[in-house]
């Protein structure tokens, strides 16, 4: 099976433009594509997992990546899902953002010359001169038609900012760019930025000529998809230091059953035949697949080492044993008082809750356990000898830590 019809297969592509050249173009290793990364936070989340998964399957396959880091359009902000405008962020932090997204990005794909590039979008955006911008590329632009781009149209009740307005125009013209000084033909991006791609493979044939192959590609975004990178508690995080890996296998482990045999084809790098075999698990298997799941995705992020690492502690956890390689909070001295530390404090502390009233309504809900015996009393502490001997504290199904003292 050749890669266009094995993205295929997994359920990544939604729509294209061109087709039958697309196809050709990726399946020979022609292809010079960008996906976009606009550098919100200082890590990639798992929000970004398909298409940093997609452009290592391209790249295996012959195919350059132009990872596109968004020092421009951050300056605006992409309205794509969203109800507010985003928070205006400075130059410093949104360069500093970049900086930490090529060392994660290393871990998917191979920089250097003739392999990957990663090209910043502020290099060119920032320098634009508006009246030439509105000359030269607003008017390629029917605003009835911009309108009329569900990415808009979202954000008309609540009101869209000209600012935020601009942004399809910008990424648009980011594509235009590519393609002209980095030989780029294609672009990847996921369903909620179709709009804004076809603008840009527009703009392109409008100011170039019909003949200008320019070509656009959407990703599958499953249920499952546009919600990764969230949780109850926060967002997960490429980084170790923001999500550690114990607590990103957790995540993956602990997806619902609908969702994981879809994650298991779209992001894992198994051969589609074994994936195929698990097609008919039910019940007890698919807990196994969701191991399988989550052990591919945590070698893919964090290294096969720190995979079996969170693998052996989330079995130690469920057989009711120590598990030393989960994330841990050392008690500090003065957490203590009279030479003992209440289980509010240590939920707040190790960041299971986020406020002592949410620990106490945890506890009141049969919420929280030690070494696997549920707290009933919110008064209940622990002696510093019971700290030193260390034990595991639980909130719910998915949170786990590792109290001991520091």
């Amino acid at each position: 099976m050749k890669i266009y019809e094995e993205l295929v297969a997994r359920g990544l592509i939604a729509q294209v433009t061109d087709e039958t050249e697309i196809r050709e173009l990726i399946n020979n290793g022609k292809a010079t594509f960008y996906i976009g990364f606009d550098p919100t936070a200082d890590s990639l989340h798992v929000g970004h997992f398909m298409a940093l998964c997609l452009m290592k399957r391209l790249q295996m396959a012959g195919n350059r990546p132009i990872a596109l880091i968004g020092g421009g359009t951050a300056m605006i902000g992409d309205p794509s899902g969203r109800t507010d405008m985003r928070s205006m962020m400075t130059k410093e932090t949104i360069q500093h953002n970049c900086d930490c997204f090529k060392k994660q990005m290393e871990r998917f794909i191979e920089f250097g010359e003739g392999k990957a590039q990663m090209v910043n979008n502020a290099d060119w955006l920032l320098d634009l001169n508006y009246v030439d911008v509105l000359r030269e590329v607003g008017a390629c632009f029917s605003v009835n038609n911009m309108l009329r781009a569900e990415c808009y149209k979202q954000r008309m009740e609540k009101g869209l900012s000209f600012l935020e307005f601009n942004y399809m125009i910008m990424q648009s013209y980011d594509f235009y760019h590519l393609f002209q000084n980095y030989g780029c033909n294609m672009q990847f991006g996921g369903n909620d930025q179709w709009s804004n791609m076809l603008g840009g493979t527009e703009l392109i044939r409008r100011k170039l000529g019909k003949d200008a192959h320019a070509m656009t590609i959407t990703l599958l975004l499953t249920s499952e998809g546009k919600k990764m990178g969230k949780t109850a508690s926060g967002a997960v995080w490429l980084d170790p230091n923001k999500t550690s890996p114990f607590d990103f296998y957790q995540y993956w482990r602990n997806i619902d059953d609908a969702d994981v045999l879809k994650c298991i084809r779209m992001l894992t790098f198994l051969p589609l035949e074994q994936i195929d075999e698990m097609d008919s698990w039910e019940g007890s298997q698919l807990n196994k697949a969701k191991e399988i799941l989550a052990f591919e995705l945590t070698k893919l992020v964090h290294g096969e080492e720190e995979a079996q690492k969170a693998e052996a502690s989330a079995k130690a956890l469920f057989g009711q044993g120590s598990a030393e390689n989960m994330p841990t909070y050392e008690v500090a001295e003065e957490d203590y008082t009279d030479g003992s530390v209440d289980v509010i404090t240590l939920l707040v502390k190790s960041g299971l809750v986020p406020s002592r009233s949410e620990g106490r309504r945890a506890i009141e809900q049969g919420g929280v356990s030690v070494e696997g015996e549920k707290i009933a009393d919110i008064h209940a502490s622990y002696t510093k000898e019971q700290v030193t001997a260390g034990f595991v504290l639980k909130r719910g199904k998915k949170k786990f830590v590792r109290i001991i003292n520091g």
